[in-house]
């Protein structure tokens, strides 16, 4: 019997830890407010499988929107999958409904605070290869099976390495 190889796929893993902080600080929101000057960029694919905006936000955004949650906002929503939210378009309340995978950045301007996602190059390569990879980023292919390329050809790993060294106390 062949043994299973299992690879960690850290870009993976990174993705989805960095999500996690936006859903947290939303999930903040949802229990407290927005602290002080504290406010949201979200910027969201409007064709991505989940999304839910009313048709004609749909059609003056067609592929891309940014909604800021400042003043007026309500009734946020925020699970691990997704945020709902009510933004007013001109004088109408308007409902919306967007899963985490949607959303490209997240960002809280007056912290200095910014979170890019979803690469649309990083897109293309993840359908690719999203079958050989389970939920938590784990290589699920045979030992004789290409595992998923860390960088776009032409870098090296070198590239994913960060120095910590800066960080720690001497």
């Amino acid at each position: 019997m062949e043994k299973e190889l299992l690879e960690i796929n850290y870009d993976r893993l990174v993705e989805k830890a960095l999500r996690h902080v936006a859903i947290e600080a939303l999930k903040l929101v949802q229990k407290n407010g927005l602290p002080g000057d504290h406010h949201y960029y979200i910027t969201f694919n409007t064709r991505h499988e989940g999304v839910s905006i009313p048709d004609d936000l749909l059609a003056t955004y067609p592929t891309e929107m940014t909604i800021v949650l400042q003043y007026q906002f309500y009734d946020l929503y925020v699970d691990e999958k997704k945020f709902g939210v009510t933004l007013s378009f001109n004088g109408l309340d308007k409902r919306l409904e967007v899963p985490f995978e949607a959303v490209k950045y997240f960002a809280d301007p007056y912290a200095k605070f910014g979170l890019k996602f979803n690469d649309d190059e990083l897109d293309d390569l993840d359908d690719e290869f999203d079958e050989d990879y389970d939920d938590e980023g784990m290589y699920e292919g045979l030992e004789d099976e290409t595992p998923r390329p860390a960088k776009a050809s032409g870098e090296s790993a070198q590239d994913n390495v960060v120095a910590l060294d800066a960080f720690r106390k001497k």
